[in-house]
């Protein structure tokens, strides 16, 4: 991070430039699937990992950002990366890119694509790290699958400032003739990307056409012209998941999953910071009767997905406490929650340069319609919490970077 420069650049020519110095490895990946979307993006490829790997599949996975070690962006075969192998890769990265100015995110994805060349596995899952048609993933000429979960407003600063002009970045993965599986949309998104799709002939799978998903009686049900799934519900809370379950779904059953990988897909996913239950570590000890989650959402779809799992939740007071940052729709965020909250502890995120100030996060909270107050920390919020309301419901939110820290932090 010393080296390249944690910034945003949105082009191809500096990956493709490494690339090449490095012999291609985009050219000799396990079949690709590639994800792309605003929400949605990392529990979906959580999932299809899980249905894969329940049918004996090897599987590489890419991600961004992690939450607390560099390491889990990078799952090898299965498991997250070594030191030594990390190292070795990033030195080796940075000697055939020489002076030439690269990013941050750029130099690490390559070192990621170089990793997966080398190692046999039976799949690639590929997560856009910003947009889609300019992201440093968007290197590989013919994946075998590429996925658009659901598209809203964020980072306009970058993709646009509307629906139809961001989702033309995310439709930017769609490639000649292969075909997309798409989640639930806007009319005005989807028809960008139907648009994208028809124009490569790219056959479409999308939500509401294809594909269906919904709650029933406490199950999922998934339709589509193979069939009906009844399984459990996704282990990841949130009536948002049954979503993204979706997604998942049919690509497992695209790439010709059985219904073990289903229901492994909607059970054993584990995606963290996605209204994860804290139960172990210096945080829960502060109050052991608290019930303490972490949720990493950070933008207006983030805040409705985060309120439609309170409102599910078994009554009980509900405290925030969030930290966010400055690039952010702060008061859309909060908008869907402030119904569902008794207060806002607003935190100034360690560390992190890009951070809102505590005193703004919570002058947002206020005029959304919150309760807020201050506070240095987040262990001192939970203090002050606990000394009020000791049986309380505790969620951490507003920002990846945030749940990061705290994950460090938790151990």
């Amino acid at each position: 991070m010393t080296l390249h420069p944690k910034v945003i650049d949105l082009t191809l020519d500096r990956v493709h430039r490494l690339l090449a110095a490095l012999g291609n490895p985009e050219t000799r990946l396990p079949p690709v699937i590639h994800i792309a979307g605003t929400n949605g993006k990392g529990s979906t490829q959580a999932m299809i990992r899980a249905g894969l790997e329940a049918e004996g599949r090897v599987v590489h996975a890419y991600t961004s950002p992690h939450l607390a070690r560099f390491h889990e962006r990078i799952r090898l075969a299965g498991e997250l990366i070594g030191e030594d192998a990390l190292t070795s890769l990033l030195d080796e990265c940075v000697r055939a890119n020489g002076p030439d100015e690269i990013t941050f995110f750029e130099i690490t994805t390559c070192a990621a694509l170089l990793a997966f060349s080398r190692t046999p596995a039976d799949f690639t899952l590929l997560e856009v790290g910003l947009g889609g048609r300019l992201d440093a993933t968007n290197v590989v000429a013919r994946p075998a699958l590429t996925i658009i979960t659901p598209v809203s407003l964020d980072h306009q600063q970058y993709l646009g400032d509307t629906l139809p002009q961001i989702a033309g970045e995310k439709a930017g993965i769609i490639k000649r003739g292969v075909p997309v599986i798409v989640g639930p949309q806007a009319p005005e998104g989807l028809e960008v990307i139907e648009a994208q799709a028809a124009r490569l002939g790219a056959p479409v799978l999308a939500f509401g056409q294809h594909w269906n998903v919904w709650e029933e009686r406490g199950r999922l049900i998934y339709q589509d012209e193979n069939g009906l799934l009844d399984l459990p519900l996704p282990n990841l809370p949130g009536p948002h998941q049954v979503q993204n379950a979706g997604a998942a779904l049919a690509a497992l059953r695209h790439l010709g999953g059985g219904e073990a990988a289903c229901e492994a897909a909607v059970t054993r996913a584990f995606w963290p910071a996605r209204m994860q239950r804290l139960r172990h570590g210096p945080l829960p000890d502060i109050s052991p009767d608290i019930e303490l989650w972490l949720d990493g959402g950070h933008n207006p779809a983030g805040g409705e997905a985060v309120a439609a799992t309170l409102e599910r939740m078994q009554k009980r007071p509900t405290y925030l406490i969030c930290g966010m940052l400055n690039t952010k729709d702060v008061k859309g965020y909060m908008q869907p929650l402030a119904d569902h909250v008794t207060r806002l502890i607003a935190v100034s995120i360690p560390g992190e340069k890009n951070t809102l100030p505590a005193e703004a996060t919570r002058d947002a909270a206020i005029e959304a319609g919150m309760q807020a107050e201050t506070a240095e920390t987040v262990d001192a919020a939970l203090a002050r919490i606990a000394r009020e309301n000791p049986k309380a419901r505790v969620l951490i939110c507003g920002s990846l970077y945030l749940a990061g820290n705290v994950l460090r932090e938790n151990g």
